[in-house]
Formats: structure tokens, sequence, C-alpha cells
């Protein structure tokens, strides 16, 4: 596993695609601070930190709507080979602003809006729709 973020995508992903409530991702406080930012947006129900020491992970409650998916598509952006970076200016809105983008900026994750609210740029994580 050489990129950890888009191995978390994947298993949301995936768990949609069987219609699965929860989905468990292991722990990592970046993984943990971009369902945070899903679930602040709506894109999932809850998310939990379960486990102690080095058995810890995120237990991510999926959100359906008539048992479709509430996330239609999710996809990598800012890869380990290639990353890719945005000033504030340049950042777009996803799917005519149903989607979002997270962004990783100087103060900390956020979602596209809120880094061009704030007139931050940085690298872009992954987009959501």
């Amino acid at each position: 596993m050489t990129d950890p973020i888009s191995n978390m995508l994947t298993s949301i992903r995936n768990a949609q695609a069987v219609l699965h409530q929860t989905v468990d991702i292991p722990f990592s406080n970046l993984k943990y601070k971009i369902a945070k930012i899903l679930a602040k947006q709506g894109f999932i129900e809850q998310i939990e930190k379960k486990g102690k020491k080095t058995k810890r992970f995120i237990e991510i409650t999926l959100k359906y709507d008539n048992k479709t998916p509430v996330i239609s598509g999710i996809k990598r952006i800012s890869k380990p080979g290639q990353r890719i970076y945005l000033s504030a200016q340049k950042i777009k809105k996803i799917k005519g602003g149903y989607g979002m983008s997270i962004i990783s900026t100087s103060k900390g994750l956020m979602a596209d809006k809120e880094a061009r609210k704030n007139k931050l740029g940085g690298e872009v994580i992954c987009e959501i729709w």
C-alpha cells in the first residue's frame, strides 16, 4: 500500500457499491481529518475512532438516499508521484457546486469553498461529487 489516502477513498467507493452501512479504515490523523470534512459537508453519516494504540481504526457510517449512495464519485487528484497545487483563484467548483474538493492548505485541511473564502491555495487531495 503506497498511498493510504487512495486506499481510503477506494474502500469508501467499494463499500457503497455493495450498499454496506459502515466501512473500517486504518487510523491516521490525515484520514480522520478527511473523514471529518466529508461528514461536515454531508457526504457521510458519521465517523468514529475505535480501537487502541496500534489497532486503531476509523469507522465510517455511509449515507444513502433511497438505496442510492450520496457520494456518486470520488477521485484522488494529488498523488505521491505527481502533486497538484492550486492558488486560491484557480480552485474550481466541482460539478457546478454540487461536489467539493479537499485542499491541504497552510492552515490545515479544508473544503474548497472555505479555502476560496479564506484566499488560501494548496495541494488538492481529492474531489467528491
